[in-house]
């Protein structure tokens, strides 16, 4: 037989100006040579598809072709035992058409469940490094029988062209959390295509017009959003959030608006360059701490079927370790699996370009194999100092289903940063008028420096949040004061019960005016506190315009207008949808309140506090009003940039004495969120703010010949 010839320069040059490839064997009809073995997945080649996979417990690989949507493979391919290397198949076969056919793996090995083996040849294995997937392509479609993955061989020759990232500094975000679907499948948010990846290219008009600078995706990888045969109510439930990962590096195949069969993924790449063109970072919700394989009683389509043993933390009896809360956890710090999450983030650095990865349950990425915390995580400190990765953001959410609570804690030679569940905690505690929150309310809004010292993480530490996708919406945190999540399922039973709300006396939805304007007001003094609050920034999509899902903090299952955004209530909530804009183009004129600047030239320190009086920084438990100033040179504007923010938690009225300024600078009050504003009066020479209750000010000095 003639030798084919490949002009590839990843094949072996064995002599000099000469390619040297081995000859072909013919194998169930098709021709095959050893493959190219540092490479992984499936790649095409000059008239061939190079297959690459790794097992190190199995005896035998068999790779498998199926025709389109075809249930039964039309040949089986064995890999020979001399196209092995070490613990590696790779295998060349020509004559293949990329756009007619898909395919899995068949591993064979030993069965023993207590050493946690589980081959078997007559399971299908999905190739862990599969670029795209089929059986999942139309959201909502259910599978019959136990799921049945198979990969595609994706091609894509998507032109970046003159691709610029935004490089934004980390205290600059401000962060836009979004569901990919949830984000427009109401059919109030008028796109041409809801819930896909293009709708959001849609809307970066809105997006621009809020004035966010990052979306924080949630899960995009492909997830099998109807592994759940539940219902209730005779509405059926799904997996809707998406945290249970099928393949890390395909791309949600539910999500596109159109077919992209072997370019997958071309749609999300054009609408993250188009982020990106705009100014707006990408950041991807990645989950790393268990799969959709489940516990001993899911399903066996990937790791398990490959090396079970090497890819999941087991008991001592073979049993699956549940620090995820989800069936299983990735045994994230064995050689094998940090290098499969490296590969795997540095693919989508490279090939989609994204600008940052928040990880999900990340202290289980520093769980030993055992499941104990260790001091310097493997993957953690790879991860930090890998040179792809070397400029995106790495944000950590710093505890586990296990217990391990590590905020402010998280290993992270000053690369990785933390959502600061402990700035959600205390900031809604204070801002719903506890005793004794005071102190620790300061703390968080001057960037949690008893966290984060600023000598080793500086200003790139804290991601500050009041919302996200798990818990109440910020409509929802001063409108219940339960949960209700009887929709789930489960009772009710589901969800957090420590949300720290409160429904401003009347429980779930209600015409008195007095509610009403209480509840508006709360909501304004969280989001304007939120702004002014050293660190990043983050919200959840839809809380600027007041987006509810009617009570339930744990909205996972739920896809339909429990979870979906509804535009509509822009309408009615213009005022917020407003001030929430204001307030993010407050946060970028000013740049104290991001971080520290250059000492002030009128001789006011970087940070000060004051309660009902000036410069009084004293704080006890009843204490409810609180002054955070906030002063610094601005280099770019050459002037001080000089913030006071002012917050009443109390619920009656009170003064606050504002900081005596130099004479040719005047407080202005620039924000208020009381319904009838705030008074400012001079009493003995002394600038008085007269605060509504529940209410929050913020006041600039401004030189009094720049004041209009």
């Amino acid at each position: 037989m003639a030798e084919k010839k490949i002009k590839s320069e990843e094949l072996f040059r064995v002599s000099r100006n000469k390619w040297h490839l081995p000859p072909t064997t013919t194998i169930n009809g098709f021709q095959v040579r050893p493959g190219i073995y540092q490479t992984n997945g499936a790649m095409l080649i000059n008239e061939g598809v190079n297959f690459t996979v790794h097992s190190l417990g199995a005896t035998t690989c068999t790779l498998l072709l199926y025709h389109r949507q075809e249930k039964k493979p039309f040949v089986e391919i064995p890999f020979p035992e001399t196209f092995r290397i070490g613990n590696t198949f790779s295998m060349i076969v020509y004559d293949l058409d990329i756009t007619e056919f898909e395919y899995a793996y068949s591993f064979d090995g030993p069965y023993d469940p207590a050493k946690g083996l589980l081959f078997n040849r007559k399971n299908v294995i999905l190739d862990p490094y599969a670029k795209a997937v089929t059986g999942q392509s139309v959201w909502g479609e259910k599978q019959s029988g136990s799921p049945v993955y198979k990969a595609r061989v994706v091609n894509s020759t998507f032109d970046w062209g003159e691709f610029k990232k935004p490089g934004l500094d980390f205290k600059d975000m401000i962060i836009y959390e979004m569901h990919v679907r949830g984000f427009t499948r109401h059919g109030s948010s008028q796109v041409k295509f809801p819930g896909t990846f293009e709708a959001i290219a849609e809307k970066i008009p809105y997006l621009l017009e809020l004035g966010i600078n990052a979306v924080e995706l949630m899960p995009i990888f492909e997830f099998d959003e109807g592994e759940s045969d539940r219902s209730y109510d005779g509405e059926r439930l799904f997996n809707y959030w998406g945290y249970n990962t099928v393949s890390f590096f395909a791309p949600n195949t539910g999500y596109t608006a159109g077919s992209e069969y072997n370019r997958e993924g071309d749609e999300l790449r054009r609408v993250i360059k188009e982020l990106n063109s705009n100014g707006i970072e990408v950041i991807l919700d990645v989950v790393f701490n268990h799969t959709a394989e489940g516990n001993e009683s899911g399903p066996c389509f990937s790791f398990k079927g490959i090396d079970n043993n090497i890819y999941y933390m087991l008991t001592p009896d073979g049993h699956y370790f549940n620090f995820s809360g989800c069936g299983n956890v990735l045994n994230c710090n064995h050689p094998i699996v940090q290098q499969f999450i490296l590969d795997c983030l540095r693919y989508w650095v490279i090939e989609y370009r994204v600008d940052g990865f928040r990880f999900d349950l990340a202290s289980i990425l520093g769980r030993n194999e055992d499941g104990s915390p260790m001091s310097k995580p493997p993957l953690l400190q790879s991860l930090a100092f890998d040179p792809i990765l070397g400029s995106v953001k790495l944000i950590a959410e710093a505890w586990d289903a296990g217990g391990l609570y590590q905020v402010g804690s998280f290993p992270s030679w000053n690369r990785w940063a933390e959502w600061n569940g402990k700035y959600r905690d205390d900031m809604r505690c204070f801002l719903k008028g506890d005793a004794n929150m005071a102190a620790a309310a300061i703390q968080r809004i001057t960037g949690s420096k008893d966290l984060y010292s600023p000598e080793n993480r500086g200003d790139n530490a804290s991601v500050n949040f009041l919302n996200c996708h798990d818990g109440f919406t910020l409509y929802d945190l001063y409108a219940y004061n339960s949960k209700h999540n009887e929709k789930n399922g489960w009772n009710n039973t589901d969800g957090d019960n420590n949300n720290n709300s409160w429904n401003c006396g009347v429980e779930g939805e209600t015409t008195e005016e007095a509610v009403l304007e209480l509840r508006d007001r709360m909501r304004k003094n969280a989001f304007a506190v939120l702004m002014c609050s050293r660190g990043c920034a983050m919200f959840l999509s839809g809380d600027e315009f007041c987006n509810t899902q009617f009570g339930n903090n744990n909205a996972y299952c739920q896809d339909n207008e429990i979870s979906w955004l509804d535009w509509s209530r822009q309408i009615p909530y213009k005022g917020m949808l407003r001030f929430s804009r204001e307030m993010i183009q407050f946060r970028k004129n000013h740049p104290i309140v991001r971080s520290t600047l250059l000492p002030a030239k009128c001789g006011f320190p970087d940070t000060s506090i004051h309660n009902e009086q000036e410069w009084n920084a004293a704080c006890n438990s009843e204490t409810r009003v609180v002054g955070v100033m906030m002063a610094g040179y601005d280099k770019k504007k050459r002037k001080d940039d000089v913030v006071f923010l002012g917050m009443n938690m109390y619920w009656e009225p009170r003064q606050m004495q504002l900081p005596k300024l130099p004479a040719d600078m005047k407080w202005v009050v620039m924000v208020n969120t009381a319904s009838t504003p705030s008074e400012l009066v001079q009493t003995c020479g002394v600038d008085v703010i007269m605060m509504v209750e529940r209410s929050v000010v913020i006041a600039v000095a401004k030189r009094q010949d720049c004041i209009k």
